[in-house]
């Protein structure tokens, strides 16, 4: 795929499910301000998805954040296997510790396996993270705390998105993205 059809697909489940299942009720507003960083790497081996990684953490902490207030890092010619990219991710958050980036930043992950501890691979829950690419999602903390706090109960988005994807069931996610 080129990255028009990573760009478009990846697009597509930012719209159907993280925004029109409201599994991140605060991805809305910066996609409807387009605000949203959309990399992708062309790494094949995680020393490149590193560096890329290590570049997109640097133009973030120097974007204007009414400009790009959050980055999503899409690499799908790596990571393909859940475990390998849980490994990356110690890598990743190691990268912002280096970077003196965390507390600024985070990294939210997003993988077309992800799994969860203590679940089944099929479980509806997992799909909240669940994604077309292996995906980090770099994400300004003083973005998440304004946000915290203009939202009621934050503890329950958890439990909400759980309740929501037992409702839809895997056929009825699997129906969101039927007609790509």
């Amino acid at each position: 795929m080129d990255h028009q059809q990573i760009l478009a697909v990846t697009q597509s489940w930012l719209e159907k499910a993280v925004i029109g299942l409201n599994l991140c009720p605060f991805a809305k507003a910066v996609h409807v301000k387009q605000q949203i960083r959309y990399a992708i790497s062309d790494a094949n081996n995680t020393r490149d998805l590193h560096a890329r990684l290590l570049a997109e953490i640097e133009f973030l902490l120097e974007a204007d954040p009414e400009n790009v207030e959050t980055t999503l890092l899409i690499h799908p010619q790596i990571l393909h296997d859940f475990l390998d990219f849980n490994d990356f991710l110690d890598v990743a958050e190691a990268l912002l510790v280096d970077l003196k980036a965390d507390g600024i930043l985070q990294i939210a992950s997003f993988h077309p396996q992800y799994q969860f501890f203590g679940t089944k691979p099929d479980d509806i829950e997992n799909y909240t993270n669940r994604s077309p690419y292996p995906t980090l999602h770099l994400i300004r903390e003083a973005s998440i705390e304004r946000v915290l706090d203009s939202y009621p109960d934050t503890d329950d988005i958890y439990q909400k998105n759980i309740d929501t994807l037992q409702r839809l069931g895997l056929a009825g996610w699997r129906a969101l993205f039927a007609q790509q």
